[in-house]
């Protein structure tokens, strides 16, 4: 069976919008895009490709599939994250999108339109990590319907007080266990958390 894995940037507060750069994603009138890059150093970029090496397919958004397919084929192979590009081009990747009737990305395929359905069944497949990566209105989608498995998370020592947070609409009640954490220089903090069954209740009475 495979794991769906939420791979995703967060400030303190929660914010997962933009982190990349202004024009990542400013809907709903975000004006903090680009709010990453000044804490992003060696240590993160390390984690990052660590855990992009586990993963045995990209789920995507179609406004992250439109940004990866935009930069990752593209990469010269000169280029000091070639060999991500290589990794990331060669897995395979599957697109969810109401929009787009083609996907251009080597190995890249369309969802279709039960989004949750198809990825319970690719959940059910042998197989290894399957990555979403960004992709907020995808992510939501799998939180609603009980199809995460495991939370790659970077927080990063920023409060913007507003925009697209990773647990905005809830989620479904559920046990998680720390199995890795690690802190940067920059003073973000990464963390692996894993489902761990039932949520469970005592008292201090």
């Amino acid at each position: 069976m495979s794991k769906i894995v939420v791979q995703t940037f967060l400030t303190l507060d929660g914010v997962m919008q933009a982190p990349g750069g202004p024009e990542e994603d400013p809907s709903g009138g975000f004006e903090h895009g680009g709010w990453q890059a000044s804490h992003f150093d060696e240590t993160t970029g390390e984690i990052v490709d660590a855990w992009y090496q586990r993963a045995e397919g990209l789920l995507l958004g179609r406004r992250t599939y439109d940004i990866f397919n935009a930069y990752w084929p593209h990469v010269p192979a000169d280029h000091e994250f070639v060999s991500m590009a290589d990794r990331l081009n060669s897995l395979p990747k599957y697109v969810a999108s109401r929009t787009l009737t083609e996907v251009t990305w080597q190995n890249a395929t369309l969802l279709g339109d039960d989004v949750p359905a198809a990825v319970a069944k690719l959940r059910e497949r042998p197989g290894g990590d399957i990555l979403v990566a960004g992709s907020g209105d995808l992510v939501q989608t799998l939180i609603r319907h009980d199809l995460v498995d495991e939370f790659q998370l970077i927080t990063f020592p920023v409060l913007l007080g507003s925009g697209r947070r990773l647990f905005a609409e809830g989620t479904v009640p559920a046990g998680v266990t720390l199995v890795e954490s690690r802190t940067t220089p920059s003073g973000a903090v990464a963390a692996v958390y894993r489902r761990a069954g039932e949520v469970t209740y005592g008292s201090f009475d």
